[in-house]
Order: structure tokens, then C-alpha cells, then sequence
């Protein structure tokens, strides 16, 4: 038995973003040993590659952490963390997992790129930043739950000495030199340990058929073993002989169900359908390294075998290579990993006996081009099409030990699992979830603490301010949707999601008004529990929730139905971020493309001039002058159906400062005197003495010098009119060297 990671290692950040993961475990040790061989063998030119693959339930992100925290200690720059997928199966760009993981290696906001027009490929500007930081240093980067090979490489860096660490339900085609870890089931001795330290007593040593019976009826999947565990704890009158029985039946009942959904009926995938073999029958295991094997392999591990999980003893295993694993044979068998060590047949990563192993490129097929290893061409192809999200059957185990233990749930569990999917990312701690279910914050508290004990939530790192947090896994979000749209009205769906809005909402504006008590009253005191206390405390809050309040806003935004709700929470945003000193400009630019997105939804251009007026200064403050002229012609197009000239004139000013950014002093003299003309019919006196200024300078980048100098005095009267003797003086001192260029003869 494992007791779990162990203490963080000293002096090496980031292992307290890792997820927790169950403190029990066991098992893996080929895995685990096979990682260690291949992160320290040499890579040319970049970061080395590792992959862990899995179906879903197999503890391949328990195995990473565990991994990741092994290792910690050769890596003191840092270890990174980023899931690249959400519950849902939604596919997570990979220029926005670079800027937060830019952010955990310490840029500050303003470093933090601003998103790009294509949020894939390794030109992306925050994929560009993140390798370009990562030079030198050495970091472990854990890249968690991908679904294809195009997330992945955009990050990979020029960085022998730093690593990745990329887990996945399916193939990771498109990155070479990729020689899997694939996890299928446990061994049989691990299973039995497993469940017998999670049922507690004796109930598993006492009947060791049953509990072998049972971890067969689970494919030996850490996932469906502990949801059994936890079934078998919520009903201690039964027999552990009868546990392998109640799951087939209810697997064979959620499989007659029509799903609606993406699961595929027949045999189920690592289930225990099939007759099952004598112990130590196990055959060699075949494992595939190359590119249509690898995908075969990691899209199906554990998959479809018919043995008993664990039963026999391992084959060896035979490697196979191909263009991902060229130059390399054997590695993985020199490695002691590979489906087999133990692992036995139906739940190993390969194909069980007498299977027919996944077919990879022909054997005549010629080979690429060399290239020189210092050519990224030369370890990553062009990114494929994404990948569709690795579906949980409906008879998958998994399911079956899910659906027995839901329902032993007391109503108002039950209720809050199936709320917690409306939660941004899934991820929740007492104050949505009360806000969730409409309960007291400590009610809501235990609630989240008795799904957590009974394996149907995973816990999170904690809040900044230690509240705890819990997260509804992606192996069980699609049934809890179904469930969710089976057996709770639509009204009252809307109802928690409204709730949960406006909860997001106060919370923000407390934490604004605790930064910054000048900038107005908060709203009234959250009761005790849901308070923030201190103005370090809301700043923590923020910047420690930002994705689930940016997460919440785009849901709503999408969804169309609570935009009086989302805009509430987009301003106070937008309030409070600045104030933490740490807003990133890309968290500012989604915030205000989400009100333009409101603002031309409901027909409203001032908003939607406004809002582009907003992205183009941020476009500005980055340097990206093109994109930014093109935002502020689009507010001005916007402001003119609003007939709003402070609107237009701002547009028009913000323009002509990207022509003379970009150099085009003509085109910069025309905006400029365009937006000149209605600062002065509207009798703005001090943007007119600027504008004239401006102008100045334009005429002086032509060589019209005599326009120039008449432009500069014209501001200067104004400004003596206003009184404004800083003004003066600047513009004065941009006369005097104007006149001394013209004296030099310049």
C-alpha cells in the first residue's frame, strides 16, 4: 500500500496546484518505474515527452501526481499544471493553457499575451511566450486529461532540460518520438488491497473469491473499484459476493437504456461481459508504439478483453515499431512496463490473448526525411484535427458502479451532484454550491465532504483562504447531465443557475470594496461563512477563482437566457480585477468581448462601441497596432449608429494613434483631424489642444513644417485659455525643437 504522494518536496514550487487525489494507493509500480526510465533519457533539441494513457477511471492523473511528485526534486524551477480538457469533454486551446501556465511561472499581468486570432499552432503569441520562458530553467509541466497531439506541442519547448507529462484517454498522434505508458487495470493483488482498505473490517479478506469476483466485474479499474467500495460501505448487511452480481445487473440495466448521448452499445470496454480464463492464463500482451497503434492502444486501454482482471501473470511484451517510436525499439520492455507485469489480460493496455493487435502503418511504407534533430519539423508534424472526446459506454463498469451508488444517495446529495454540473468547470467549493442548491453554507459544506468520502467528487487544491474544494470528475459528468435533465425541471435549472450568478456577483463587488473602500459601498454582508475578511483575502479570492468567474460569465453569456445577470458580473469584474495589481490583459480583453457579444445580442451599439473601443487599447497596449485599428474602425462604425460623437471622436483618436504607431504619418494627420473637427463642435477644449498637438506632430513626420509650427501655436492659445501651464510647457518645449531642427537646417 501506497499512502499516497507524500510530504511536497522542499523548495520546489508548485506541487500545491497538483490536484489532491485519493489518499490510498496502490499498484503500478512497472508504470511508475517506466516514467522514471523514460524521463531521464536524452532528448535532442527539446523538452522530452511522456505520455500516459488511459481510459477513463484508470488513475492516470493519480499516477501523473504521483509521478510528478517522485521527481519534484529534479526539477526546482517548478512544477506547471494545466487540464486541457473540461468535464464535459470540451477541448481547451492551448494559447489559454500557456498564459496560465505563464502565470504560474511568475509573469505578472502585463506579461501575460493577449489571446490571438487562432488559439492553436506554435506561433500562437502566449505559446511563443511560454517556450521562451521555460529557456533555461527546469520544469516539469503536467498537462492533464488532453484530448490530441495539437494541444500538446504548441508548449513543448526547446528545453532539454525541462519535461512533459501529457495524460489521455485517446491517441496523441502528431509529436515524435512518443512511446506510451498505457494503464489498464490493476493486478489482482492491488485490486484485493485496494478494496479491502477501502471497505474496511474483514468483509474482503474474509471472502477473497467474492472481492476477486468483484474486481473482475470492475475491470480492475481504480475508478469503479472505489465507487464499489463506497457502495459496498453504504450497505454493510450485504455480502461481498453479492456486490459482482448487483453490478452486472445494474450495467446490464443502464445498458438497455437508449443514452442519447455519445456511449456505444456492445461488450463493454474492460468489462467483465465475457467468460472469463484461469488464473495465470494470461497470453503475451502486444503493445503498439507507432502512430495508428499508439492511437489504437491509448484510445482502447484496458479495453475489450475477456479474462479475469489481474488473473494471470504477464507476457512479454512486444514493441512494434513505427514512425512515432523510429530509432528506438524496445524501449518500453526494457522499461518492465507494458500491460503485462502482473496486469494480466481484459484490462491491460494492449490486446488480450489470441486478439488481434490494432494495425499500424504498413511495414513497406517509407520512411520521412531525416532532418537534423535541431529542427522542430524534425519532432512535430502539423497539428491534426482535434480529437472527439473518449465517451464512458453505457456499459462500461464504471457507470454500473456509478448508478448503484447514486442510488444509495439521500435526496439532497443526490440533488447537490447533479447541481454541482452547472458549477463553472464542475469545480466547486460552499459558497456556489450553497448558492447552487439554495442551502446554508455549512449545510452545503458537509454535503460536499459526505460526496467527496463516498468517492463521487474529487477534491481539489483548496481555496487561498483554505476553503476546500471539490470537483465533479469527467468520467461521471455526461450520466449526472442525463440525470440532471431526467429528474429536475427546467425552471428550477435556471433558478440555480441565477443564484449562482448573483452569488458571483456580490462576492466580487465585497472583494472590491475590501480593495479599494474609496471606489464606493459594498453590497450587504454575506452571511458569516461566505465572507471575505480582508482586502489580502479578496485579492487571493479573485486571482485564486478567476477561471471559475470568467468560467461562469461565458457559460451564461452563451447559454443567452441570464444576461441582465452575466452583465452584472462582467462590470463588477471588471472593477475589482485591476485592483488585485496581477489583472491579466487577457482576462480584461475576454471580459470585454463577452459585453460586445451582449451588446450586439440585444441590439444596444453605444455598448458595442464602447467594448471595441476597450479591446482596441488593450490591442494598443500590447503593440498589436493593426488589430487594434481594426477594433476602433469597428467602435466607430458602431458609435455612429448611436449617434454618439464623444464615441466617434475617441475612435477616430484611437486610430490615427495606430497609423502614426505603425509609421503612416498621412493616414495619422487625416484621423487625427477628423476627430480634431468634433472635439471642437463639441467645446472640449483640452482633447482639442492635444488633437492640435497631434496634428503637429503628423505634419512634422511629412516635412510640413510650416503647418507644423502653425498647429503647435493653436494649442498653445488653447491652453493658455485653459490655464493649463504643464500643458504649455510641453507643447512649447515641442515648438522650441521643432524651431531648432529648422535653424540646423534639418
Amino acid at each position: 500500500m501506497d499512502p499516497g504522494p507524500g510530504a511536497p518536496v522542499a523548495g520546489v514550487p508548485g506541487l500545491d496546484r497538483l490536484p489532491v487525489g485519493p489518499s490510498l494507493l496502490v499498484g503500478r509500480r512497472a508504470e511508475l518505474a517506466a516514467l522514471r526510465a523514460a524521463a531521464v533519457r536524452p532528448s535532442d533539441g527539446r523538452s522530452p515527452v511522456l505520455v500516459l494513457a488511459g481510459r477513463p477511471g484508470s488513475g492516470r492523473t493519480t499516477l501523473a501526481v504521483r509521478f510528478a511528485v517522485t521527481v519534484a526534486a529534479d526539477y526546482p524551477d517548478g512544477i506547471l499544471f494545466a487540464r486541457l480538457s473540461s468535464p464535459d469533454g470540451g477541448r481547451v486551446p492551448p494559447a489559454r493553457a500557456a498564459r496560465r501556465l505563464l502565470e504560474q511561472l511568475g509573469a505578472d499581468g502585463a506579461g501575460v499575451p493577449l489571446p490571438g486570432a487562432v488559439e492553436d499552432g506554435r506561433d500562437e503569441p502566449a505559446c511563443v511566450a511560454l517556450r521562451e520562458a521555460l529557456a533555461g530553467r527546469k520544469v516539469l509541466v503536467l498537462l492533464d486529461d488532453v484530448r490530441d497531439a495539437g494541444q500538446v506541442w504548441p508548449l513543448v519547448a526547446d528545453e532539454p532540460g525541462c519535461l512533459v507529462l501529457a495524460t489521455t484517454a485517446g491517441p496523441l498522434t502528431g509529436i515524435e518520438d512518443i512511446d506510451p505508458v498505457i494503464l489498464g487495470g490493476l493486478d489482482r493483488q492491488a485490486a484485493a488491497e485496494l478494496l479491502g482498505d477501502l471497505v474496511g473490517g474483514t468483509r474482503i479478506s474474509c471472502d477473497p473469491v467474492g472481492g476477486a469476483d468483484l474486481a473482475e466485474a470492475c475491470a480492475s479499474r481504480p475508478a469503479a473499484l472505489r465507487l464499489m467500495a463506497g457502495w459496498l460501505r453504504s450497505n454493510p448487511e450485504l455480502a461481498v459476493t453479492d456486490a459482482a452480481r448487483e453490478l452486472a445487473e445494474a450495467v446490464r440495466e443502464a445498458d438497455g437504456k437508449p443514452t442519447g448521448g455519445p456511449g456505444r452499445k456492445g461488450p463493454a470496454a474492460g468489462s467483465a461481459a465475457g467468460p472469463s480464463t484461469t488464473a495465470g492464463a494470461a497470453g503475451a500482451a502486444a503493445v503498439v508504439v507507432d502512430g495508428a497503434g499508439a492511437a489504437g492502444a491509448a484510445g482502447a486501454a484496458g479495453a475489450a478483453g475477456k479474462g479475469t482482471a489481474g488473473a494471470g501473470t504477464a507476457g512479454e511484451a512486444s514493441v512494434r515499431k513505427g514512425p512515432l517510436g523510429k530509432g528506438r525499439p524496445g524501449r518500453a520492455a526494457a522499461a518492465g512496463v507494458r500491460a503485462g507485469r502482473g496486469a494480466g489480460t481484459g484490462t491491460g493496455g494492449g490486446p488480450a490473448a489470441g486478439e488481434q493487435a490494432p494495425a499500424g502503418p504498413a511495414r513497406n511504407e517509407a520512411p520521412a526525411p531525416a532532418r537534423p534533430a535541431t529542427d522542430p519539423a524534425a519532432w512535430v508534424k502539423p497539428a491534426p484535427e482535434p480529437a472527439e472526446p473518449v465517451p464512458v459506454p453505457d456499459n462500461d463498469p464504471l457507470i454500473g458502479a456509478f448508478t448503484l451508488l447514486y442510488r444509495t444517495l439521500p435526496a439532497h446529495q443526490a440533488r447537490m451532484l447533479r447541481a454541482l454540473t452547472l458549477a463553472p468547470a464542475q469545480s466547486a467549493d460552499l459558497r456556489t454550491a450553497s448558492a447552487l442548491v439554495g442551502c446554508p453554507a455549512p449545510e452545503a459544506a458537509a454535503t460536499l465532504a459526505a460526496l467527496a468520502e463516498r468517492e463521487l467528487l474529487a477534491e481539489e487544491p483548496p481555496a487561498a483562504d483554505g476553503t476546500p474544494r471539490y470537483r465533479v470528475p469527467g468520467r461521471l459528468h455526461a450520466r449526472l447531465v442525463r440525470l440532471r435533465e431526467a429528474e429536475d425541471r427546467p425552471a428550477e435549472v435556471e433558478l440555480a443557475r441565477a443564484r449562482l450568478l448573483e452569488r458571483l456577483v456580490r462576492l466580487t463587488d465585497s472583494a472590491r470594496a475590501l480593495l479599494d473602500p474609496a471606489d464606493g459601498p459594498g453590497p450587504e454582508p454575506l452571511p458569516g461563512p461566505l465572507r471575505l475578511r480582508s482586502a489580502a483575502e479578496a485579492r487571493a479570492w479573485l486571482l485564486g477563482e478567476r477561471d471559475v468567474l470568467l468560467g461562469a460569465v461565458a457559460d451564461a453569456i452563451g447559454q443567452g437566457d441570464l444576461d441582465g445577470s452575466a452583465g452584472r458580473l462582467v462590470t463588477a469584474l471588471l472593477r475589482a480585477l485591476p485592483l488585485t495589481g496581477a489583472a491579466a490583459p487577457a482576462d480584461l480583453y475576454q471580459l470585454h468581448e463577452l459585453v460586445l457579444t451582449v451588446a450586439e445580442r440585444h441590439g444596444k451599439p453605444r455598448r458595442a462601441s464602447a467594448a471595441l473601443l476597450n479591446l482596441g487599447d488593450l490591442q494598443a497596449g500590447a503593440g498589436r497596432w493593426e488589430q487594434a485599428a481594426a477594433h476602433y474602425r469597428a467602435a466607430l462604425e458602431h458609435a455612429r449608429s448611436a449617434d454618439d460623437e464623444a464615441l466617434c471622436a475617441r475612435a477616430l483618436e484611437g486610430a490615427a494613434g495606430c497609423h502614426r504607431a505603425l509609421g503612416d504619418a498621412v493616414r495619422a494627420a487625416d484621423w487625427y483631424g477628423r476627430a480634431l473637427g468634433l472635439r471642437q463642435s463639441m467645446g472640449d477644449q483640452a482633447a482639442e489642444a492635444r488633437l492640435l498637438a497631434r496634428v503637429a506632430e503628423a505634419h512634422t513626420a511629412q516635412r510640413r513644417f510650416d503647418e507644423a509650427e502653425r498647429e503647435y501655436r493653436a494649442s498653445l492659445g488653447v491652453l493658455r485659455r485653459l490655464g493649463d501651464e504643464r500643458g504649455r510647457q510641453a507643447v512649447g518645449a515641442a515648438l522650441a525643437e521643432l524651431r531648432e531642427r529648422l535653424d540646423a537646417g534639418w
